[in-house]
């Protein structure tokens, strides 16, 4: 049985709680990478899985936000999943990562769309523990409109149908998802059709969960009021502990999961 610390968290393009990244200097983008990689460190996550995060793009300094992560956290292993890319002189290019102590020994970029910009995905890995392979998937899902979130949601559904035919023997437990879901928490939505799904091969554990076994709010970080970031965990995850960690590096609050693998 192994430790594993996952963290999920929307980094915002490293713009901080400021209203656009284009605001940003170069500079300025910079020291807050270097504050979120202090973070990280500091929480001695041991898997990160990051939404919104830029692998060469004009509006934030055109230089690749993954790899000055991986250089300042210690944390060598690290994919990057491109779901938007222009090319040319106003260059843009962004989407999901995860970043791990262990190695990452497989990974699949699965774009929801065609769109150029804006368009959101999911990243599967699956990763080289001391307990064994263990498959996450981080996604990003649709912010406004509820009926892209439940396309995405049967999208993600009919993806882990096909890696649990094709690769399940490996696994040293169920499928771990995580990411930014941006589902309304009073509303039925993306994860409560996921939890339904997840929950006809195993137990699953939906987390963060605060009092009367609500979600906890994530977003805005500064007071925070909706419940946008979440984590799915099968049983093999046991020992379970949660931290909404309070921090204004981004307009999301990290999530912090130890747990026993």
């Amino acid at each position: 049985m192994a430790r594993i610390r996952l963290l999920t968290y929307n980094i915002a393009h490293a713009r901080g709680l400021g209203l656009h990244q284009t605001l940003r200097t170069r500079t300025r983008i910079r020291h807050q990478l270097l504050r979120i990689a202090h973070l990280i460190h500091r929480l001695d996550a041991d898997v990160v899985a990051l939404q919104e995060i830029d692998e060469n793009s004009l509006w934030n300094g055109s230089f690749d936000h993954l790899a000055y992560l991986r250089d300042h956290t210690g944390l060598p292993h690290a994919v990057h999943g491109v779901n938007n890319r222009l090319a040319g002189r106003i260059h843009l290019n962004y989407g999901n990562a995860v970043l791990s102590r262990y190695p990452i020994v497989h990974q699949q970029n699965v774009s929801f769309g065609k769109r150029l910009l804006g368009e959101k995905g999911m990243l599967f890995t699956e990763v080289e523990t001391p307990a064994g392979l263990l498959p996450l998937v981080n996604v990003h899902m649709h912010h406004s409109s509820r009926p892209s979130r439940l396309r995405q949601a049967e999208h993600l559904m009919a993806f882990l149908d096909e890696q649990r035919a094709a690769r399940a023997a490996h696994w040293a437990a169920g499928p771990i998802v995580c990411g930014d879901l941006n589902n309304p928490s009073h509303t039925p939505d993306a994860t409560a059709m996921l939890l339904g799904y997840f929950e006809q091969f195993d137990n699953y554990t939906l987390i963060p969960k605060g009092q009367g076994g609500r979600a906890q709010h994530t977003f805005p970080s500064f007071f925070p009021r909706r419940a946008l970031d979440y984590v799915y965990l099968p049983s093999g995850c046991q020992r379970i502990e949660v931290t909404v960690v309070r921090s204004y590096l981004s307009d999301h609050r990290p999530v912090l999961v130890e747990f026993h693998l």
